[in-house]
């Protein structure tokens, strides 16, 4: 992928974690500096990454974690609550769900993507490798910025520590996509949910003119999402 060539995807949870393991030419829920880090791998798509994760007590996050997690992968995650961070329905099923999520590879921090210290403090070790963006939550309680000002502030901490790989996920109807929303959801994003999407189109704002430009960045773009078991099967329709 050239240097800062933007991919609108619009897909299943699964492609996240993609854009994050794979190099650059290769996309399969959400991702990467200098330190080299010796471990034994535990799965063939192993890549010797370090993946900060960014909504890593969601839903989406959670399951992004887990998973690079599974493929030998280290990962640190910022959550506003770290014992909110446990094991994903989807891969392990609704009986584990209030099971912390721990792992020697796994680092969780506690803080808010809204304070530039608490994301600073996430590449802090040198050696982030890519980065997965999936925070959510209701604008009641996060705020009606919260999306843009959070990606803002990973983006300037990513170009400080030369970090380049990012992935984010917003949502069907977002940026460009609106006409492939069906027209009940459309409805919703021009009434009860019109603040997020105000948030979720500026957030994407920050990659096609804003500082994030120049990353090598994947908007993805989900059309309905799920807690059933992973199958591996990943529907994209993409440049549309």
């Amino acid at each position: 992928e050239g240097k800062g060539k933007m991919r609108v995807l619009v897909l299943s949870l699964m492609a996240a974690s993609a854009a994050a393991f794979a190099p650059s030419s290769f996309l399969a829920p959400s991702l990467r500096s200098s330190a080299s880090v010796s471990r034994t791998r535990t799965s063939p798509l192993a890549l010797d990454m370090k993946i900060a994760v960014f909504g890593a007590s969601g839903l989406t996050g959670a399951e992004v974690t887990y998973q690079a997690l599974q493929r030998g992968e280290s990962v640190v995650a910022l959550a506003r609550t770290p014992s909110k961070v446990t094991k994903p329905e989807g891969s392990c099923g609704a009986d584990a769900v209030t099971e912390p999520l721990t792992d020697p590879n796994l680092t969780v921090l506690g803080g808010s993507v809204t304070n530039q210290a608490d994301v600073d403090a996430v590449f802090a070790e040198g050696d982030v490798t890519s980065v997965v963006v999936a925070l959510g939550g209701k604008t009641a309680d996060v705020g009606e910025t919260m999306l843009t000002d959070g990606t803002g502030n990973i983006i300037k901490a990513m170009k400080s520590n030369g970090v380049k790989r990012i992935a984010v996920v917003t949502s069907i109807g977002a940026g460009d996509s609106e006409d492939q929303a069906p027209f009940f959801f459309k409805v919703l994003m021009w009434t009860a949910m019109k603040k997020i999407f105000t948030d979720k189109n500026n957030q994407e704002a920050l990659f096609f003119n804003g500082p994030g430009k120049d990353l090598e960045f994947c908007i993805v773009r989900p059309g309905g999402l799920n807690v059933e078991p992973p199958t591996g099967v990943v529907n994209v329709i993409e440049g549309q």
